[in-house]
This record gives C-alpha cells, sequence and structure tokens, in this order.
C-alpha cells in the first residue's frame, strides 16, 4: 500500500483527482493506522466493512472533474454521542452500551450528503461529562505524545484520533470546553461555534443550553470547510439558528488590517495558570503589539463565579435529561429481583452510570430541589446574563478576546481524579464561551518545557465565526 500522508483536505482532493490516490486505498490505510495504534483506545467502535464499501463507492462515481462535493472521500471519526442511524451509540456507558440510533443526527446526515466517509464511534467521557476522558466506560483514550497523559475530555478520542492521523476530521462536542481542552492537550485545532450553528438534533444531551457540536482538525482550512457543509438552521432544531452560513473555508484570507484584542486581566494573572503558559502569552501579546495590533487588558471581576455558574446550570439541566434513561423504554436493566419500581429504577441507574455521572446527577437534583432553587439556580442564571451583557460591552471595542484554554498542559492520568472540585476549577478558561453562547477556537502554537503542546484560545462576538477563523488564520 502505497504510503499516504494527509496535511489538509484540499491536497486530499488534488491526490485524489490526478489519480494519486484512491478514496479506497486512504479508507486501508487509515484502517491499518488504527489496528496499529490500537492501544490509545481512540475508537469504540471502527465501521471496517462499511466504510470500505461507501470508499469503493464514491471511487467508482468519483466526478470526473473538479469541484468535488466539499467532503468527498474525507475520512471522519466521530464522538460516540452522536447519533448514526444503525450503528450503537452509547456515549460511552454501560447504560446503553446496546442502544443503536433509529435516526441519524443532523450533522451526520450533512457530512454523508457532502461525500464524508465515516470510519467509527470515538470514546469519550461518559455522557460527555469529564475532562480527561478517564470516566469512559470503555477505559481511557491514551494521550499519543505520552501514554502517561491524559487527551483531556470529553471528547479526548476525537482529538486524538486527529492527532494521531486515524481520520482526517472528527466531530466532538463541547459543552463546557469539551472540544477545545482536548484540543489543547493534544496538539491539534480545535473549533466550538456560537450556540445555534450547528443542529444539536441527534445529540445525546448533557446541558441542553451549552451543547454544541464541535471539530477537531489539523489546520484552520480543515476546520472552516467542515463547519459551513454542518452548519445552518434546522427544523428539527429549534435552538438552530436562521442566521446564513457564510462560505467560511473561501473567505478566510482577510484583508490585513490591525486588530483590537482584548484579554482578561485576572485571567492571565489567576494563580492556577501554569507560569510557562503565562509568559508564553504575555509575548505572544507583546510580539502582536510589535506587528501594529492593539492588546489591551480588560477587568473581569465575574472570573472566579464562572465555574460555579458554570456547574449549577450543567448538572441541574444533566438531572434533568438523564432522568429518561430509566432501564424501562431503553438503558441499561438490572437482571436482579426487585421489591418494587423505586427499587428497580434505583438499581438500573446505578449500575449503568459511572462515579461521574451520578456525581452530576446528584449535584443537579440538589440546586433543583424546593429549598435550594432559588439560592442556586436563579442566581446562577442571573450571573449568566450579566456575563453575556458585559460579553457584549466587550465587543462594542474588540474584534476578539485572546487567552489561554487550560491553566496546565495535559496532566497525568489519576493526578487530579480522587479531587473532583481541582478537575472541575480546570474547566476555567474554556466554560465561558459556552455559558455566553460565543464561537471559540484552541490554536496549537506553544510548546511546554515538558514535550508538551499547549494553545491559545480565541473567542469572537456570537456568530462571528467568519472573523474568528480569519483573526485565528492570521495568528498561526
Amino acid at each position: 500500500m502505497a504510503l499516504f500522508v494527509f496535511e489538509s483536505i484540499a491536497q486530499y482532493h488534488k491526490e485524489l483527482n490526478d489519480g494519486s490516490t484512491t478514496c479506497l486505498s486512504v479508507v486501508e490505510f487509515y484502517l491499518q493506522q488504527i489496528r496499529q495504534q490500537q492501544h490509545l483506545n481512540a475508537y469504540i467502535e471502527v465501521f471496517e466493512a462499511e466504510a470500505l464499501e461507501r470508499a469503493a463507492q464514491l471511487d467508482r462515481n468519483k466526478p470526473i472533474e473538479q469541484p468535488f462535493p466539499p467532503l468527498f472521500g474525507v475520512v471522519v471519526g466521530i464522538k460516540d454521542v452522536l447519533c448514526y442511524e444503525g450503528h450503537v451509540v452509547s456515549a460511552a456507558s454501560r447504560m446503553l452500551e446496546c442502544f443503536k440510533a433509529p435516526y441519524s443526527a443532523t450533522c451526520i446526515e450533512r457530512l454523508m450528503e457532502a461525500g464524508a466517509i465515516i470510519i467509527g464511534r470515538l470514546n469519550c467521557d461518559e455522557f460527555a461529562m469529564g475532562s480527561s476522558n478517564e470516566n469512559s466506560a470503555f477505559g481511557p483514550t491514551l494521550n499519543a505524545l505520552d501514554n502517561d497523559r491524559v487527551p483531556g475530555g470529553s471528547s479526548g478520542g476525537s482529538a486524538v484520533a486527529v492527532q494521531a492521523g486515524l481520520c482526517m476530521v472528527s466531530l466532538g462536542s463541547d459543552t463546557g470546553g469539551s472540544v477545545r481542552q482536548p484540543a489543547d492537550f493534544t496538539g491539534v485545532y480545535g473549533l466550538k461555534p456560537s450556540y445555534g450553528r450547528i443542529s444539536r438534533y441527534g445529540l445525546i444531551a448533557y446541558a441542553s443550553s451549552f451543547d454544541q457540536v464541535g471539530i477537531f482538525s489539523k489546520n484552520i482550512e480543515d476546520a472552516a470547510l467542515v463547519l459551513e457543509t454542518i452548519a445552518g438552521a434546522d427544523a428539527f432544531d429549534s435552538t438552530s439558528s436562521p442566521v446564513p452560513v457564510p462560505a467560511y473555508s473561501k473567505e478566510l484570507k482577510a484583508p490585513e488590517k490591525p486588530y483590537k484584542f482584548a484579554y482578561f486581566r485576572d485571567a492571565v494573572e489567576h494563580p492556577s495558570l501554569d507560569p510557562e503558559i503565562k509568559a508564553a502569552l504575555v509575548n505572544k501579546f507583546e510580539a502582536l503589539k510589535t506587528a501594529g495590533h492593539q492588546v489591551e487588558a480588560v477587568e473581569f471581576p465575574l472570573l472566579d463565579y464562572i465555574v460555579p455558574t458554570y456547574y449549577i446550570l450543567t448538572t441541574a439541566e444533566a438531572s434533568s435529561n438523564l432522568s429518561r434513561f430509566d432501564g424501562v423504554r431503553y438503558g441499561h436493566r438490572n437482571k436482579q429481583p426487585v421489591e418494587d419500581l423505586a427499587d428497580f429504577y434505583a438499581q438500573n441507574r446505578s449500575e449503568g452510570f459511572g462515579p461521574e455521572v451520578r456525581r452530576r446527577i446528584l449535584l443537579g437534583s440538589f440546586v433543583l430541589s424546593a429549598g435550594y432553587y432559588d439560592a442556586y439556580f436563579t442566581k446562577a442564571q442571573q450571573v449568566r446574563r450579566r456575563l453575556f451583557d458585559q460579553t457584549q460591552l466587550i465587543f462594542k471595542d474588540f474584534d476578539a478576546i485572546l487567552g489561554p484554554t487550560a491553566p496546565t498542559p495535559a496532566f497525568r492520568f489519576g493526578e487530579k481524579k480522587d479531587d473532583p472540585i481541582a478537575m472541575y476549577l480546570g474547566d476555567i478558561y474554556t466554560v465561558f464561551a459556552n455559558l455566553t453562547g460565543l464561537p471559540a477556537i484552541s490554536l496549537p502554537i506553544f510548546w511546554h518545557s515538558n514535550g508538551m503542546p499547549f494553545s491559545l484560545q480565541v473567542m469572537t462576538n456570537r456568530f462571528e465565526e467568519l472573523s474568528l477563523l480569519q483573526v485565528s488564520a492570521s495568528l498561526v
């Protein structure tokens, strides 16, 4: 088999066009890579026969002339929270271990219509709840750069699949940083669009007002192409936005101009931020100023309220969303005799859900309880509104907000597992975009002295993904 080196979708299409490769040979190459790197545990299931058949079909029907359909022959991995008709979707949980999706998510339908080849479903934290991929019922995914370190979460499998060359691009989901943080830990690009930009139909819900489908890629151009392919309004999702979708991939090169960047002083000076990450950011800000851009620190006193607000609201929504998994209609069912219906439910859910999911359901049930609803849930909603209002004031004066993606590079397995609070506080820089509905991207442009990558995070105003991508292209 000829060696295939994937650099970009454009390069791949050029090789398809001149006959130097075929969809079938490329799928065979990726299947070989997946087998060789099986120890990484990125895939829960590989759709080998189906991917080969799809590739052969595409080769037979290859257009004579370019342009190809936008994702023609592109090999894609999907996070195990996205429904793909006729295939198991388990959310990396014993609760849904054998559940087959009765329909496909809108984003999956759009991938297929654009000519993509879906090669398998990717490992993740159970029900997308986690920041390390240590919470999967099918074992952790390993970081390909250092197998002793986590790949981040919850979309760790999706990040590693791109990092290790086990697919060309992948889809994940981002509720509080679950695309950007693993992209940061693995050294790939991770894009979370605005809330409502990509339909959530067919995405297993964690927290419905936060969840968003996101994209992992090797470069900005590929992320832009996938985004314009799967974004847009959807009649099956009332929260999807009717705002028109630009041709992102064709408009990436913006006119050269000085940008106005903001960064949160409290974020860069926060005691949890690794000193090397802080130094790299400060140096980047100075380089941007030297290049003629404006970079200013802005005060953001609400920073310490972001993580508590996020966890109050998301656990409340998770408690509600996951109540449907009861072992009656679908989900894990206890096989031992029980005394009553309440005991039946309790056994099903205790056996089906892992400890992190149970912890978040309990937290959510607590903040929604009669005595604490106003004290916690209502207050958190008010803080969320204040965050949004303050953000809009910032975007009146600035084009984008810059900052870190995570406070540290990828940590070692087990390092934070016994301290859930420390794990939750690691989301301090990513959950802001989910609370406010902003688009954000993780740009892998730095390296730590420990040999691990870390990223610059960029955020723009809602539905300004084109600006986000253009700014990002100028920063890398």
